[in-house]
This record gives C-alpha cells, structure tokens and sequence, in this order.
C-alpha cells in the first residue's frame, strides 16, 4: 500500500498522534491511506465512525440494511432528523 502524505494542516491537526513513538508520522501516513469496512451504522458503529475520521483514517464504507427510526438518534451519531 502506497502511504500517503500529510499536508500542512493534517500535520497540524495530527500532531499529538505524531508525536507518539508508536504512531509517528509513518503511522499517521498508513492511516490516511488506510480503508475501513464498518458493518453496522449502529449505537457502536456510529461512533466508531467518527473516531475513526477523526484518528484520520482515509476511507471508511459503511453498511446497514436498518430503518433509522427517530427513537434510535439519541445513539447513532451519523443521523439526524432531516
């Protein structure tokens, strides 16, 4: 896998995982460049989602056959009621 490179503003907005001697930029850069599968857009795969996107992952798909009902929002942070 070719890892990508970080712009200025992804240096800046990652810089405490940088900074990690388990991550560094080489790990930071895999992110970026990784591909994430999550089944389920769920009360666990919602916000699995977000912290995802936000640790920089590159690519995330999501999966599920649900309905989202309005009583589910209150745990599935990828919906809204519009």
């Amino acid at each position: 896998m070719k890892r990508q490179q970080l712009d200025r503003d992804e240096l800046y907005r990652y810089a405490r995982h940088i900074a990690l001697p388990d991550i560094g930029l080489e790990g930071q850069q895999r992110l970026k460049s990784g591909r994430v599968l999550c089944v389920g857009a769920g009360g666990l795969g919602s916000p699995l989602a977000l912290y995802l996107a936000a640790a920089g992952v590159g690519t995330i798909g999501m999966v599920d056959d649900d309905v989202v009902d309005e009583s589910n929002l209150q745990r599935q942070l990828l919906h809204g009621t519009r």
